[in-house]
């Protein structure tokens, strides 16, 4: 399968389930959650889903449990929206990169501060 269908198929997916969790009903999958990456197989049949929440890497573990309990109802979704022959199986993976970002803006906006002779704690 050439790469440019490969990465496409996987934007197409990241792009439906963007909008598929905003439709799930789980109470575990709250706040505000954002696919960071998604990677599928060459094959299509699995597809890691690496999610993050703004709340924290111990919200994004339990958005993760509901959005596992949730896979049949969102993979037939998927499976409305977009036109595959099989549509992927989803496994859903925590991810803190929204965290550690926001982490390192913080400590890049201190140096700053810093340098610049304000007080960062103010």
């Amino acid at each position: 399968m050439p790469g440019h269908r490969m990465g496409r198929v996987t934007e197409d997916i990241k792009r439906e389930l963007t909008a598929i969790l905003r439709t799930v009903k789980d109470p575990t999958v709250t706040g505000m959650l954002s696919i960071v990456r998604c990677e599928v197989s060459s094959d299509l049949s699995v597809a890691k889903i690496f999610i993050s929440s703004m709340d924290g890497f111990d919200a994004a573990k339990s958005a993760v449990k509901g959005l596992t309990h949730a896979s049949g109802y969102i993979r037939r979704e998927l499976s409305l929206r977009l036109s595959l022959r099989h549509t992927p199986q989803l496994k859903f993976i925590a991810d803190d990169s929204i965290a550690h970002g926001a982490d390192i803006a913080r400590m890049l906006e201190d140096i700053s501060r810093r340098d610049h002779g304000e007080n960062p704690d103010q």
